[in-house]
């Protein structure tokens, strides 16, 4: 009698419809490439590939992998594998501009595989793709991955004014640096310094978006936050912009997070002479000695550009930089080109206190 009565049960559960296989699959990955653009972290993504068969196959789909966000793509230094390799090689052939930057990136600072990694960058960058069209900059200004003689000046301001015009704070930062200084354009000391506070404009719109957006549990948290850091550090909050208001630190992106990681765990090997970006939301590493300039007062410090430079100093560097004399034992002209010299970080100090 048990036996009977289970086999009904079993045979109405079996013959019900399932209302999710109902659903037709153009909805399904509609919703899957919101999910995938919205992640905030890989994990988010990669529970849908376990839940199930078809969620699996419709999450591979090239246009949900075309919509993979930032986020979503942030994969950790430490679990770095081909498998991670190959998702974003498949995300990229789904025509995932993001992707093509993230990879770009790795290829070409991590795994030193310049040639692929610069070719990622500049298609991400042909597709607007703001980031890549400032990493490029950047290179170009250093000549990394070659010689001195590689840089090309004007390239890297044409590559940084591109990227400002699509709302990129750290190229428009670096855009009126170089203006002001006339380091690759003719110098303009008020356009320069007219983008300069551009720049901390949208910084500052940015922090009130991203405050208006939490919950008021995170903005209490953050209050407290402020407060513990007011009494460390005598400062507002890590961050002072040039408008006397405090907003948090920019939020770094995941790839210059990945790159950070990668060289300070120990999973790449910088060479002999070789150093990071001092400005702890970059993460870049020099290609040759001496590429990035050093701070011109006490030469502990190196730059990758200067826009990096400028919001180092503001977030930490102000309070420790000091004058030594071993910088100058050393010979003191590790910048590379003169890009740097003595006196740069009072150029860019000077900047900075005219905005406010």
């Amino acid at each position: 009698m048990l036996q009977r009565k289970k086999q009904r049960i079993s045979r109405k559960f079996t013959d019900k419809s399932d209302l999710f296989d109902g659903l037709p699959e153009d909805l399904v990955i509609s919703i899957l490439s919101k999910l995938a653009s919205s992640a905030s972290s890989p994990s988010d993504f990669i529970n849908i590939l376990v839940t199930c068969k078809r969620l699996n196959r419709l999450a591979l789909h090239p246009l949900v992998l075309s919509k993979a966000g930032s986020k979503a793509l942030a994969v950790k230094a430490r679990n770095w594998c081909d498998s991670a390799h190959h998702f974003l090689k498949h995300c990229i052939n789904a025509g995932n501009v993001e992707a093509c930057y993230t990879l770009g990136m790795i290829q070409f600072y991590c795994l030193q595989n310049r040639g692929s990694g610069a070719s990622l960058l500049a298609k991400a960058a042909i597709k607007s793709h703001a980031p890549a069209l400032y990493s490029l900059g950047v290179i170009q200004f250093n000549g990394s991955g070659g010689s001195k003689n590689d840089k090309d000046l004007r390239a890297g301001v044409a590559l940084c004014a591109r990227a400002a015009f699509l709302g990129h704070v750290d190229a428009l930062r670096e855009l009126g640096h170089c203006l002001q200084d006339g380091y690759g354009v003719r110098q303009h000391i008020a356009e320069g310094r007219r983008l300069l506070i551009q720049a901390n404009a949208r910084e500052l719109a940015s922090s009130l978006n991203a405050l208006v957006k939490r919950k008021p549990q995170q903005q209490h948290q953050r209050r407290l936050n402020y407060q513990h850091y007011s009494f460390k550090a005598g400062s507002g909050c890590p961050l002072l912009s040039d408008f006397g208001c405090n907003v948090p630190a920019p939020e770094v992106h995941p790839v210059n997070v990945f790159l950070k990681e990668w060289f300070e765990s120990g999973r790449g090997a910088l060479g002999q002479g070789l150093r990071l970006c001092s400005h702890k939301g970059c993460g870049r590493p020099e290609t040759r000695a001496h590429e990035y300039r050093r701070c011109s007062v006490c030469g502990t410090v190196n730059y990758c550009s200067r826009g990096c430079q400028a919001l180092d100093w503001k977030l930490r560097h102000k309070a420790e930089c000091g004058p030594i004399e071993r910088w100058l034992e050393e010979g003191g002209n590790g910048n590379d080109g003169g890009h740097g010299g003595v006196g740069e970080m009072e150029e860019v100090v000077e900047a900075e206190h005219f905005a406010i």
